[in-house]
Order: C-alpha cells, then sequence, then structure tokens
C-alpha cells in the first residue's frame, strides 16, 4: 500500500518536472516558436502583400541592377526617406537617413541629415545647390538617392520610404510607443500647426508621436535627432514576437504608405531573423550645419568635420571585415575633436 503510494508521488513529481520543462522550453525558445508561427502562417501572405503594394525599383538605367536575393548577410546600406505630404501639397522628404545594416551583428548605424542641408541636388537644374529635402520634391527616390550618394559618396544599394501619415496609424495599430519626453511640448508659432504633448507618458499614440517629430520650434537638431528616437523605438516594437498577430493589419495600413527596392523575400528573411534573434542595436549620427540665410532662405551649410565622421563611419560599418567591437561609434571616428551629442532635449 505504501509502496504504491509512493508510485503516485513519484508520478506526480515527474510530471511536474516534464511540465517545469515544457514551460520553460517554451519561455526560452519564444521567440523560435514566434518565427516558427510566422513562417508557417504569414510569411506567403506578407511577401504576396509586399510584392503587390510595397515593391518598386528605381528605374535608373545608368547602373547595372543587382541580382536578386533571399538573404544578405554582409553588411548593406538603405536611404531611408520619411515623408509628410498635407493635403495637395508637393511630397518632400521630411527625413532623410543613410542605414548601414549588419545582420549578422544585429546593428544599424543611421546617419541622418537635416532637411535644409545646402547641396547639390544630382539630376535637378544642372545640379544646382538647394535643401536636400527639395531632391525628392523633384525628382522622387532616385534624386535623393543620387543626390545623398553625392554628398556621403558612397553608394546606396536600397531605398525605403515611409510616409508619416502610414506610419501614425501603425503606431495606433501596435498599441502606441514609449518616448523620452521629459517636459510638455507645445508648437505654438503663429505659422506652425499648433499642438501640445504631454510629458511623463508610458505610451504615445500614433498623432502623438508623429507630432514629437514634426516639432520644430527648437532646433533642426533636435528635430533631427526625435526623428532617430522615433525610428528606434517604432522599428524594436514592431519586430517583438508580441506583434507578430498585428502583421495583417500592418500591412492593410502600410499599403501604398511604404515603397522599397528590397526584394520581399529578403524583407521576410530579416524580419525572421531580427523577430528570432536579440533584437536591433541602433546606433545614430547627425550630420550638422549651421544655419544661414541667402537670398531670404534658411540653409544647413554642412559641418564639413561632420561630414568627414559620417564618412569614416560608413567606411568603417560597410566593411564586412570589421570585426563588431571595433566598429566606430558616433562621436568615435579618428578625425573626431570631441564626441557629439546625441541627446534629446525634449
Amino acid at each position: 500500500m505504501k509502496e504504491s503510494k509512493m508510485k503516485k508521488i513519484k508520478k506526480r513529481y515527474i510530471a511536474l518536472i516534464v511540465l517545469v520543462v515544457i514551460i520553460a522550453g517554451g519561455f526560452l525558445f519564444r521567440n523560435s516558436l514566434a518565427v516558427l508561427a510566422f513562417d508557417l502562417f504569414l510569411s506567403d501572405r506578407v511577401e504576396t502583400k509586399l510584392k503587390e503594394e510595397s515593391y518598386q525599383p528605381l528605374k535608373d538605367d545608368n547602373k547595372v541592377k543587382p541580382e536578386p536575393v533571399v538573404y544578405k548577410s554582409d553588411p548593406f546600406s538603405i536611404m531611408l526617406l520619411g515623408t509628410d505630404q498635407r493635403d495637395n501639397e508637393t511630397a518632400r522628404s521630411d527625413t532623410m537617413m543613410y542605414a548601414v545594416v549588419r545582420p549578422e551583428d544585429y546593428k544599424i548605424l543611421l546617419i541622418s541629415i537635416p532637411r535644409d542641408t545646402y547641396t547639390e541636388i544630382i539630376g535637378h537644374k544642372d545640379n544646382k545647390k538647394d535643401k536636400i529635402t527639395h531632391a525628392y520634391a523633384f525628382g522622387g527616390q532616385q534624386m535623393a538617392k543620387d543626390s545623398l550618394e553625392a554628398l556621403l559618396g558612397h553608394d546606396i544599394q536600397y531605398y525605403a520610404t515611409i510616409n508619416f501619415k502610414g506610419l501614425k496609424d501603425a503606431v495606433d495599430a501596435i498599441g502606441g510607443v514609449p518616448l523620452p519626453i521629459k517636459k510638455d511640448i507645445v508648437n505654438k508659432g503663429k505659422d506652425h500647426e499648433k499642438f501640445t504633448i504631454e510629458a511623463g507618458k508610458s505610451l504615445y499614440n500614433g498623432q502623438e508621436a508623429l507630432n514629437y517629430t514634426r516639432y520644430r520650434e527648437d532646433s533642426d537638431f533636435n528635430r533631427t535627432k526625435r526623428q532617430q528616437v522615433f525610428i528606434d523605438v517604432v522599428a524594436n516594437k514592431m519586430l517583438s514576437i508580441s506583434q507578430i498577430g498585428n502583421i495583417p493589419k500592418l500591412l492593410d495600413i502600410m499599403g501604398d504608405n511604404f515603397k522599397t527596392d528590397i526584394e520581399p523575400s529578403m524583407i521576410i528573411s530579416l524580419a525572421k531573423k531580427f523577430m528570432g534573434g536579440k533584437g536591433m542595436d541602433i546606433s545614430s549620427f547627425t550630420v550638422m550645419g549651421e544655419g544661414k540665410r541667402m537670398d531670404g532662405v534658411y540653409y544647413d551649410i554642412i559641418d564639413e568635420e561632420d561630414l568627414s565622421e559620417a564618412k569614416a563611419m560608413i567606411d568603417n560599418w560597410m566593411s564586412a571585415a570589421t570585426p563588431v567591437d571595433q566598429l566606430i561609434e558616433p562621436g568615435k571616428a579618428s578625425n573626431a575633436l570631441e564626441p557629439k551629442s546625441t541627446a534629446v532635449t525634449q
């Protein structure tokens, strides 16, 4: 009788241990399980949707098109454009970044170019100089890409354009995002859209997040840093395993609001890698300038030291031979006299 009781207790302990192992395994491998679920149930739909609505190769007849890539392990470059078209206005690139992605290291470098940067607009009126934000207005992604390549002296392999209004709806779909707002942001200039963003909230909705990137009553530097912060928090939340169920809704929202020449199959493989891995580590740098009025128009005259530092970082990050512990972080390029501040003041 005692022996039978002991056997029952032993079985219960074994069952308990097995249950603990299953739960622990599910927790430890939850990312892998989530990626498997995405691969089995959603990846085909995502790829089809991207092909139909977002995949838009540039028509650049002067350059050899790269072969389609399913997965890219070596570092690669992307031009990121955030457009903010309102009503019937001509769209301009409110955000312009040169990104270097190192998939195997889970690291991304973002080099931001303020919208008022005075530079050559390649392909427009004999490459006449103007604000770099106008490149997109004059010639779309192609002119923006050519102008950014000329400014930074590096080729761009891919582009991705996101309409901020679509991104606003996407923020609402993922339940809002955290933003480092330490005091109320009040946009009250007579020629500006009026809004107030309350400080100290745990999450901000799509309109608040969009206003956070639009606020421009302090400096272009801080505006650019806010855009970097916004992209960081949105990208990390969208790629978290908790958002897998929202993917169909996000695809519907992005639709015409997102255009890229990255092959859909490559986007799928990168998404699975980042969802199943340790998350992205994003480093940001802004190429600054000094404000100056010419013929009554405000421009940023680029800081040549900042520009040289950006070029050095791109060289360093784009080399597959650079070990991760030797990547040059913002403010630590060889020609930098002192670290650049990356703090957001609002």
